[in-house]
């Protein structure tokens, strides 16, 4: 049995594998013999079955199996003894030969790359701060507030903020279009569920008012035989409702909860969230970075094969994702090239990553790993139970130590890198438009 080896492009290989005929014939009687003491056949007792009908029933099966054995035997000797890593599963095709002793193959695959990291001294890390203090907790606050707002009746024109009920009918050309009536329906002026001049035409009415005007639908309004046309709408207000928001009290507190309703203590608890949430965006803003670095700084052709796997990982985990969302994926036939450019970017990275872990012995530590996890449970209301439960199966642990591995290796992208300090504004960071 032998091997050879010819290169074919940066990444695939080719090996033109031997197996003696001979020797997979052998293999193969051997096997039909060991099968023969247990095959069943009608006429004949366990065992018995003269060898030349187990020949003619299984002795094809033999031979793929011996044959498909025989090549994984050769191709696995020969790619160790030329120490190479192979990526994916070869594909190994029948090769014309004169000979009549020997079976001809070619094992045609692709190989791991194989780089040297390149230099991060020029690449640059903007590192945002930001300093959690009392108007960070006053705005989260006051966000706490709305989400938790009640209306009550206000005898007075409509406003912004204001919950609205109404009735409309709208018409184009004196015809009502479809889509443009509606009774009883509930809305909060200023927060753009409707077209703003629909929403300034309902200010400054009260209960019990009515109008008719005219609006004119946006160029680029969904409904395309709306967009740009000017229709004319008749709205009655129904009701108008000022927004009450809590008061922030033990009352409040307790909502949060507190159980004791003290306030300093919802403050406190509210800023021990808002730090952890803070320090989780920035270290985010700068992994992305720092990994758009790394990609920089090692320009690797990656297998295909590779490539292809994580595609067929990230449409799977598309289809479990819209699944969950109550919808038919198929409806909603996927295509492989959808995913092409992000399953090549997520293996040069798990490439990229692991040499750097590999060359800088940034495996993680136990201690990395403990404190990662007592971080996580911070958030629950029994932290130590939280521990426990990572801890009660080891394999728990593997997500969180593949965190501290990124971390180390973000530590030590860092520690390469130009990196400059910038502070940022807490709507900013959290990407929160007020």
């Amino acid at each position: 049995m032998e091997a050879t080896t010819a290169q074919a492009n940066e990444l695939e290989r080719r090996i033109d594998l031997s197996i003696a005929i001979a020797d997979v014939e052998k293999e193969m009687e051997q096997r039909l013999k060991r099968m023969g003491k247990n095959v069943k056949m009608p006429g004949f007792r366990p065992g018995k079955v003269p060898f030349n009908i187990v020949k003619q029933q299984y002795g094809d099966q033999a031979r793929h199996e011996v044959l498909a054995e025989e090549l994984d035997r050769v191709f696995g000797t020969s790619v160790t003894e030329q120490k190479l890593r192979v990526a994916g599963y070869p594909r190994i095709e029948p090769k014309a030969s004169e000979s009549t002793t020997h079976l001809e193959f070619t094992a045609i695959f692709e190989i791991y790359p194989e780089f040297s990291l390149g230099d991060l001294s020029n690449s640059n890390v903007e590192r945002p701060t930001l300093e959690v203090g009392a108007a960070e907790i006053d705005n989260t606050l006051e966000i706490l507030r709305k989400q938790r707002v009640r209306y009550d009746a206000a005898d007075r024109g409509a406003q912004k903020e204001d919950r609205v009920v109404i009735d409309f009918l709208g018409k184009k050309d004196g015809e009502p279009f479809q889509g443009g009536q509606a009774s009883d329906y509930p809305f909060v002026l200023g927060q753009g569920m409707m077209l703003a001049d629909f929403e300034q035409a309902v200010e400054g009415l009260k209960a019990g008012e009515a109008k008719t005007f005219d609006m004119t639908f946006p160029a680029d309004y969904f409904a395309k035989d709306l967009a740009g046309q000017t229709v004319q709408f008749e709205i009655t207000v129904k009701q108008v409702q000022a927004p009450r928001l809590p008061e922030i009290d033990a009352d409040f507190a307790k909502m949060m909860g507190v159980a004791d309703g003290d306030v300093s203590k919802m403050r406190a608890e509210i800023e021990g969230n808002l730090k952890r949430e803070v320090k989780r965006r920035i270290e985010g803003k700068v992994k992305e970075q720092v990994m758009e670095a790394l990609l920089a700084a090692n320009p690797i052709t990656v297998p295909n094969a590779l490539v292809e796997m994580e595609v067929q990982r990230l449409m799977q985990a598309a289809r479990q994702d819209m699944e969950q969302r109550g919808m038919k994926t198929n409806d909603f036939p996927m295509q492989p090239e959808w995913f092409a450019d992000q399953a090549t970017r997520r293996v040069k990275l798990g490439l990229i990553l692991a040499e750097v872990v590999k060359t800088e012995k940034l495996q993680a530590t136990p201690e990395q790993i403990r404190s990662l996890v007592e971080e996580a449970a911070q958030s629950y209301e029994q932290p130590e139970e939280v521990v426990r439960w990572y801890y009660a199966q080891p394999q728990r642990l593997s997500e969180v130590e593949g965190v501290a591995i990124e971390n180390n290796v973000v530590a030590w992208v860092l520690s390469k890198a130009k990196v400059a300090d910038k502070a940022v504004a807490f709507d900013d960071l959290m990407g929160q438009k007020q």
